[in-house]
């Protein structure tokens, strides 16, 4: 690739994900899924459209397998382990158990009703078994759904995903032989190594972080997102599962009270939308319009098998030894939101080779979209019909985390130190330009809100919060009391730069 086909690459791609960034607020705005928005970005400027071919699939999958490594990683920083501790058990069956059951009644489905031969009917039924995180994670943490059903939907989207990958490697090998035996071992194998793979590296790493002081808090979020991705790829190394490493690490780092837990959930959600743009525009990008109409029908078929059999099938069986209310069963039946994931593992029978795979990946690519309609816009009149979310209780208050350049204001800390003459001025006496403050003094490690007369002393840490066009004005100030005290402007000193 030359500078120039480097340089027209970068455009296209840059007014790509702004147009998708501005596409998202639009969608939102009018109850459009965004991440169908995406897909049809893809179709738009493929080959079909603008005219920008692209068929190679075995990079499709690469990039969509790494692209999921992302989201995970996402979903887990952003996952407060309170709300899932108490449904883990719940939500691992249901991710193993209700994968199979799923899958089996599917393939059933598809062999009777399409008239697929069973290793195809297999993949089928495999390929869309598993919930998508991204999905799941992007939908539902909008409706203010009760903490048990809304944290078991987040873990089993996030352990899901392991056993589809794994059944669908199994039936994509070739020549096809059906060995249940060595399948249950690989199962156990890999998600017993994945899970042990992704802890320690949550465990190992939060202990590294807070005992390693790094030059800058912008690498925080960098080392903590760069340890999931290391889970991920360890796990695979290793033959186990990277997507449930990658999202146990994830969650072990969230909550592990590590410093700039904000700015890191930050990051890893900005990462996270990255990804399933890119994911998305990739996905549909690897489509070929022309050959999806002829697929309507068995991708409607088989989408009304999975929501109104084999998912409730597979939830009951999961959920039977456990006291989860019917109204709730229900909604997870209904809520078993497919997205990504699918279209990629669509991916995996194409490069093994399987015949007649591509018709896997039309089937499967219409049946997100036209599904993702029917449930997405739908999940908040079902909760409300099944009284999860009464009709007349006030909304849940959202608090999110501003950042300060939204609001034009800057932080600033400084350390009081030895020879200051800041020491024994009081707040008032420092007498900031409007509109700073003093927010927080950190004395001997403990963090407290000064008051007019609180006393600055040497050894502490100053939080200030300042606007943008003061913080010069501030910053003068400062100097000029560390200086010559609180008298400062008496001694013609004003804090100006040396």
């Amino acid at each position: 690739m030359s500078l120039q086909e480097l340089y027209l690459a970068l455009l296209v791609g840059g007014f790509v994900l702004l147009a998708s960034i501005v596409g998202t607020r639009v969608a939102t705005r009018v109850g459009f899924p965004s991440l169908l928005l995406y897909l049809l970005v893809g179709v738009a400027i493929g080959e079909d459209g603008l005219g920008l071919q692209f068929d190679d699939v075995e990079l499709a999958r690469n990039v969509g397998t790494a692209a999921l490594a992302v989201i995970l990683v996402e979903g887990g920083l952003t996952t407060r382990f309170g709300d899932v501790r108490r449904v883990l058990a719940p939500a691992s069956v249901l991710a193993t158990l209700g994968v199979f059951v799923s899958t089996a009644i599917t393939a059933a489905g598809a062999h009777v009703l399409l008239d697929m031969d069973w290793q195809l009917a297999l993949l089928l039924g495999a390929i869309v078994s598993s919930t998508d995180a991204a999905a799941v994670f992007s939908v539902l943490r909008v409706l203010p759904l009760p903490r048990r059903v809304a944290g078991l939907l987040e873990a089993e989207s996030g352990f899901n995903d392991a056993p589809a990958v794994i059944l669908v490697l199994t039936f994509s090998a070739l020549p096809f032989v059906l060995d249940p035996e060595s399948a249950v071992a690989d199962l156990v194998y890999e998600l017993v190594a994945g899970s042990a793979i992704g802890m320690a590296c949550g465990f190992l790493g939060a202990m590294a972080l807070r005992r390693i002081a790094l030059p800058a808090s912008g690498l925080y979020p960098i080392a903590t997102f760069g340890l999931g991705m290391v889970a991920f790829a360890a796990a695979g190394t290793a033959h186990a599962s990277g997507f449930i490493a990658a999202y146990l690490a994830a969650v072990v780092l969230a909550n592990s009270g590590l410093p700039h837990r904000s700015a890191t959930r930050s990051f890893a959600e900005g990462l996270g939308w990255l990804a399933q743009i890119g994911l998305f525009v990739l996905l549909g990008l690897l489509v070929d319009p022309s050959e999806l109409a002829g697929e309507v029908v068995p991708a409607i078929v088989i989408g009304l098998v999975l929501l109104l059999v084999a998912r409730p099938l597979s939830v009951v069986a999961s959920l039977a030894g456990f006291r989860v209310p019917w109204r709730e069963q229900a909604f997870l039946s209904w809520a078993g939101l497919r997205g990504a994931v699918p279209i990629v593992l669509a991916t995996f029978p194409i490069v093994a080779g399987v015949p007649d795979s591509y018709r896997l990946l039309n089937i499967v690519f219409l049946l997100v979209v036209v599904f993702t309609l029917v449930q997405g816009p739908s999940l908040r009149p079902i909760a409300h019909g099944l009284g999860l979310i009464p009709r007349d209780s006030p909304r849940e208050i959202q608090v999110e985390s501003a950042p300060l350049d939204v609001l034009e204001a800057e932080l600033l800390t400084m350390t009081v130190q030895p020879s200051s003459r800041l020491h024994n001025v009081t707040v008032l006496e420092l007498r900031l330009p409007d509109p700073s403050v003093i927010t927080l003094v950190i004395r001997d490690g403990h963090t407290f809100v000064p008051l007019p007369d609180t006393r600055i002393e040497v050894g502490e840490e100053l939080l200030i919060v300042t606007t943008t066009k003061t913080r010069a004005a501030a910053e003068q100030r400062l100097r000029a009391v560390s200086r010559r005290g609180k008298l400062a402007y008496w001694f013609d000193e004003y804090g100006e730069p040396d």
